[in-house]
């Protein structure tokens, strides 16, 4: 575990610093969203998305420098959602990874033109010849990230759980786990996908990725779900217990706290199993995912 918390460090600084060189600081009168979008995106988050994107990559001897544009992009969509999300008018947060949201330090019309910007310029990285010589794997890379992040998927999950919300639907586990695989779990699924596309990996083996991804995806979301039951609000950079507090949802309501744990590490357990055919390239994949389910943050 010490290996991989040692490479989530080292991949979570590159990202640092992609992210800074592809979001440069600027005088011009429109410098206050840069500054804000530069804000969303720097200095915070686990970076568990561009780590699956790079160790995806990894297996099919993708260069780093493309990997980690790849990797930037899909984190910026990523950031986005984040930005939208603590707004007013969806889960109204105050606090993101330790401070203040985006709208709590700039004011409401920044943050949202910051997640616009955000999510903008990820399309704009990976339709740059320098993030893949190859113009067809960056048409790919742009198709699989907005099917991804669009209606079908992170967008069309979150106008699931806002419906489930304003007419206090009482979901099941399929309806749950059908919203929360739109939500969360597409933008991973992609993550791993990323790699196979960018390593024009073979059906198989990009097959493999998608249901290691599947299986850790819902195990996330599980984990979250619990943290936000157990977690420390301080520890956890943001605000916990609002899941009951609205009534909503949840695997950890439907299941209980136990059965809930069970089930994220069962998921975490048969993720690893997707990822035989790797071998050694694959460990930290693996490892990744027991740590996505015993994380307290």
């Amino acid at each position: 575990m010490s290996d991989l918390k040692s490479a989530l460090s080292a991949c979570a600084e590159n990202v640092e610093i992609v992210l800074d060189r592809l979001q440069p600081k600027t005088d011009n009168p429109e410098a206050r969203v840069v500054d804000a979008m530069r804000y969303a995106s720097l200095d915070g988050g686990k970076r568990i998305r561009p780590f699956l994107v790079t160790q995806s990559a990894a297996l099919f001897g993708v260069s780093e420098s493309c990997a980690y544009r790849a990797a930037c992009a899909l984190e910026m969509i990523h950031c986005y959602s984040l930005v939208h999300d603590d707004l007013p008018a969806m889960d109204d947060d105050d606090l993101r990874r330790g401070r203040p949201t985006v709208h709590k330090a700039f004011d409401e019309a920044t943050a949202i033109l910051a997640g616009d910007g955000l999510l903008t310029k990820a399309f704009e990285v990976l339709a740059d010849p320098l993030t893949h010589e190859n113009a067809k794997i960056r048409a790919d890379l742009c198709l699989a990230l907005a099917k991804a992040s669009g209606d079908h998927g992170m967008v069309g999950g979150q106008m699931l759980d806002l419906v489930a919300e304003q007419a206090d639907l009482n979901l099941d586990i399929p309806e749950i786990t059908r919203l929360q695989r739109m939500k969360t779990g597409a933008l991973i699924a992609v993550s791993c996908d990323f790699g196979g596309i960018l390593g024009n990996a073979s059906k198989q083996a990009r097959q493999s990725l998608n249901h290691y991804a599947h299986d850790v995806g819902l195990a996330f979301q599980i984990a979250d779900d619990l943290l936000d039951v157990e977690g420390d609000a301080e520890e956890v950079g943001k605000a916990t217990g609002k899941d009951e507090a609205a009534g909503k949802a949840t695997f950890v309501s439907l299941l209980g706290v136990e059965r809930a744990r069970e089930q994220a590490h069962l998921l975490a357990d048969q993720a690893a199993s997707h990822l035989e055919m790797f071998g050694e390239k694959g460990e930290h994949l693996k490892e990744l995912a027991n740590f996505i389910v015993t994380r307290s943050k």
